[in-house]
């Protein structure tokens, strides 16, 4: 579709005999002319429709920014009809830094033995617990490396002594890639994995470690990380044990147009097997590749070109082509608040975490920060409500006695 010269009459556009064939065509000088309706699209999309890579492409690249931003914020009112503004109080804890994955756009991990390497130890869990509690949060997202020696018994034995001191703290703990290198480590599968981890203490899975779900993709920027096929199957076994979780795509680096829409068609299919009493995926959060100081950038020549126009594209488009998944998450982390707030007027419903801890994208240059009053205040200037929430997108309280951090990192 890349290659594709596109005519401005009625949406016709002509694309070259090789590539992909719609299901409606007619042939003329060995190309193939189709006919896509905006319009019908639109409609196709509000009547929440699963719409197909070519017609999801098309709107991406011919329909008009409002007017892809009005079908996706329609669709928002009719998914979270309460209109508010959701959002979180969480942090972001590092089990370990050591990893072995050498992924080219991770500036955060170190290589076992490194002098900077560490484990997080039980006094620095208590002390951030502690910190998190006095700051309003309900939950710590626990995430490391993939570290050659940390198996089963390290998460669990954690998990457990955390929930043993701290009960009303939730784990939203590891992604796929950990779980697959911890199954991998233990010679075991995934299944008897996520139901020891759960046991011990796990209450949801981040989607971490999606990037592109395209293995072409994946073995340039994350090859010592899972495979596709195996993150999504990770998933699968999750919400088969009801264990809710998230689903994430960075986007903006090498991969094409066609293959973010097929990771969106991906997760659209896993969550559609879900049992039917299952969440499954609760939100999708797409951002942007940061590049600073990244392999990626610094050998590749690979940097974030994402405008904010194409970001708004691509939330419009994640609430359009994930009709079966509720919540679409904003992320001012990495494209700033300003184009955070537009995305809530097409298709977002969601400003996620505050995250009073964050290591690894800020490591390549994400910048923005928010206090649990500062990111109330971006809602009310964007037009909406805020609530707090839980992982469980269940509403909260603001704790009577909460502290305002004092963001110094």
């Amino acid at each position: 579709m890349a290659n594709a010269s596109f005519l401005c009459m009625k949406h016709r556009f002509v694309v070259p005999l090789a590539t992909i064939v719609p299901r409606k065509v007619f042939i003329k000088d060995r190309k193939i002319i189709y006919t896509m309706n905006l319009a019908t699209l639109y409609k196709k999309a509000m009547d929440f429709e699963f719409l197909s890579l070519e017609e999801g492409m098309f709107l991406f690249q011919q329909a008009p920014l409002t007017e892809l931003m009005y079908v996706a914020n329609e669709l928002r009112k009719k998914q979270v009809p309460h209109g508010k503004v959701t959002w979180q109080i969480d942090r972001n804890v590092n089990t370990t830094n050591v990893c072995i994955a050498n992924c080219k756009f991770c500036n955060f991990y170190r290589i076992p033995g490194h002098a900077e390497a560490y484990i997080t130890d039980m006094p620095t869990y208590r002390k951030k617990i502690e910190e998190t509690i006095r700051w309003g949060g309900d939950q710590l997202l626990l995430q490391g490396g993939h570290h050659p020696e940390l198996g089963l018994q390290f998460y669990a034995d954690t998990f457990r002594q955390i929930k043993k001191e701290f009960p009303n703290i939730k784990l939203h703990t590891l992604g796929p890639p950990e779980v697959a290198h911890i199954t991998k480590l233990e010679k075991s599968t995934h299944k008897e994995v996520l139901v020891a981890l759960k046991e011990a203490g796990m209450d949801s899975l981040p989607g971490a470690g999606a990037e592109i779900l395209v293995d072409r993709v994946r073995r340039l920027i994350s090859k010592g990380k899972c495979g596709a096929q195996e993150w999504l199957d990770i998933m699968h076994e999750a919400h088969k044990l009801n264990i809710t979780t998230s689903a994430t795509m960075m986007f903006g680096h090498v991969e094409t147009l066609e293959e973010r829409f097929e990771h969106l068609i991906k997760i659209r299919e896993v969550q559609s097997r879900k049992p039917a009493d299952a969440k499954g995926f609760l939100a999708f959060i797409p951002w942007t590749f940061q590049d600073v100081d990244t392999l990626l950038a610094r050998i590749r020549g690979v940097h974030n070109l994402t405008t904010p126009e194409e970001y708004l594209r691509m939330i419009a488009i994640s609430r359009i082509m994930l009709p079966n998944i509720k919540n679409i998450q904003a992320s001012w982390l990495t494209v700033g608040k300003q184009t955070a707030q537009l995305a809530l007027h097409g298709g977002a419903n969601d400003f996620g975490s505050i995250m009073l801890e964050e290591n690894v994208v800020s490591a390549a240059g994400a910048p923005h920060r928010f206090t649990y009053k500062s990111i109330q205040a971006a809602i009310r200037e964007a037009g909406f409500e805020p609530q707090l929430r839980n992982q469980q997108y269940e509403w909260r309280e603001i704790p009577q006695l909460i502290e305002e951090q004092v963001v110094d990192y």
